[in-house]
């Protein structure tokens, strides 16, 4: 099993998962346009998608996802929440499939593992993808790390995780007031020290590659996410780490490096 995050940031989300002829994305917030081109830039063809599945329907996640499932017809996975809620801004799909928060399905020789985080959408989840051997998480947009979400990624061997923000920054910059606690709150973003904390303790268990994702371009920066990762893996190989951009695209990774 494959992966690459094809963008990552507040201005769009998706990420491609690649087991044998099933090729699923998570999300997509970007435009039919951007996104046709950064398939490509991995050779990979856009006919060749099998389905596409749904975090929750703020835009940065779901403004492209009804162009490409009407322009491929691509069946549309989320929950009913999540629908409902992006259905104003998807159009009409041209086919819909439901999955219960909590119960796994399967899309050819992927299964899928959807679970609740903690954001300000009708119903958000995360994803654990499996193809019979190795498992990839996918952990974005939740304000503070449950006990559900560790148990999910804990038997994962590479995790896309968010690392959105340094806490002062957020407190000193531009935000107003009532944004910065929207960030900041347990229904926001993870902070830094959060992720790399989790990821951390992930690492005793079967982690290996970790992609932290959706750095805030405003209230965050590679410097100090690098710094947070040094002190919670100070030793050389224990596990590879990437950090995901809003502009370029991550190349295809193997779940089991």
């Amino acid at each position: 099993m494959r992966f690459s995050v094809l963008g990552s940031g507040s201005k769009g989300n998706c990420t491609l998962v690649v087991a044998g002829p099933t090729r699923v994305l998570i999300d997509n917030g970007f435009s039919g346009k951007e996104l046709l081109a950064r398939l490509r830039s991995l050779d990979i063809d856009p006919e060749s998608l099998t389905a596409l599945i749904l975090t929750h329907e703020h835009d940065d996640h779901v403004k492209g996802a009804g162009v490409l499932a009407r322009r491929f017809t691509l069946p549309v996975y989320a929950n009913e929440a999540t629908q409902r809620a992006a259905e104003a801004r998807m159009g009409k799909l041209p086919i819909y499939r439901e999955f219960e928060v909590g119960e796994a399905f399967a899309i050819d020789a992927l299964r899928i593992h959807p679970f609740a985080v903690s954001h300000d959408a009708a119903d958000p989840v995360g994803f654990v993808l499996s193809d019979g051997g190795d498992s990839l998480g996918y952990c974005t947009d939740t304000g503070i790390v449950t006990r559900l979400i560790r148990q999910r990624l804990r038997a994962c061997r590479a995790v896309i995780l968010e690392a959105n923000h340094d806490v002062r920054m957020v407190k000193e910059g531009p935000y107003p007031l009532p944004l910065q606690q929207r960030v900041l709150s347990s229904r926001g973003h993870l902070a830094n020290p959060d992720s790399l904390d989790l990821a951390a303790e992930l690492a005793a268990e079967h982690l290996r590659l970790l992609v932290l994702a959706h750095l805030s371009e405003i209230n965050n920066h590679p410097d100090l996410v690098w710094a947070e990762a040094r002190r919670r893996f100070p030793g050389e190989g224990e596990v590879r780490l990437l950090l995901a951009s809003q502009g370029q695209v991550c190349p295809l990774l193997e779940v089991d490096p």
